[in-house]
C-alpha cells in the first residue's frame, strides 16, 4: 500500500542520518540499486508485500540480496524496516529518499524522449539550452526514452514542464486545423 507520507519521513530521517555520517552518497547509491531492483523484478516487491511470508524470512531474503552490496547504514536500515513491520515500504522510501537527496544537491531529471536513439551530440545540444535557461548553479541528471510513435523530434521533460517538439505533435495540429474548416459545412 502507498504511504507517502510515511516514506517521506523514513527516507529524512536516513538522509539526516546518513548525513551525520558523511554517507549521503553511498546511502543513494544504494537506494539507487535497490529502487532499480524493485523496478525490475515485480517478483522481489510481491515478496516484501506478502502477508504471508513471515518477517525473518523477508529479512532474509533481504539480507541474501544486499549481503556486501551497500553499505552498513543501509543494511541496518533495512533491517530496521524489516523490525517495524514496514518492508513493504521500501520502494517506495527508495524513491523518495533519490528525490530527497537531489533537492538536497540540487539536481533536477531531464527526460528526453526520441523517435530514435539520440546522439551525444544531439544530447549536449539540448541540455545546453536547458542549462541556458535554468537559474545558475542547477545540475541535471538527464534520462533518455526512445519511442517510435513520435516519429521524429523530441519530447523534453523537467520539472513539470514539458516541451513536445516532435512530429507527431505537428501532424495532430495539421489534423486539428483540417477538422476545424470553416468553409465547409457541418451536417448535423
Amino acid at each position: 500500500m502507498n504511504n507517502p507520507r510515511l516514506a517521506s519521513r523514513y527516507a529524512k530521517s536516513l538522509i539526516t542520518l546518513a548525513a551525520e555520517q558523511n554517507q549521503v552518497d553511498a546511502v543513494c547509491a544504494d537506494m539507487k540499486w535497490i529502487n532499480k531492483i524493485c523496478k525490475s523484478n515485480p517478483d522481489f516487491v510481491n515478496v516484501l508485500r506478502s502477508p504471508v511470508i513471515k518477517p525473518s524470512a523477508k529479512q532474509n531474503i533481504l539480507q541474501s540480496i544486499t549481503n556486501n552490496r551497500v553499505c552498513a547504514l543501509t543494511g541496518a536500515f533495512i533491517k530496521l524496516l524489516v523490525i517495524k513491520a514496514r518492508e513493504t515500504n521500501l520502494p517506495e522510501i527508495a524513491t523518495t529518499y533519490i528525490d530527497q537527496f537531489n533537492e538536497l544537491r540540487n539536481i533536477h531529471k531531464v527526460k528526453i524522449t526520441t523517435a530514435d536513439p539520440i546522439t551525444p551530440e544531439m544530447q549536449n545540444a539540448i541540455m545546453a539550452n536547458v542549462k541556458a535557461a535554468a537559474a545558475p548553479g542547477q545540475t541535471f541528471e538527464v534520462e533518455t526514452e526512445v519511442n517510435n510513435e513520435l516519429i521524429g523530434g523530441f519530447l523534453l521533460e523537467t520539472g513539470g514542464i514539458l516541451v513536445d517538439a516532435s512530429i507527431l505533435r505537428d501532424l495532430k495540429d495539421i489534423q486539428k486545423q483540417f477538422m476545424n474548416n470553416d468553409y465547409l459545412h457541418k451536417i448535423r
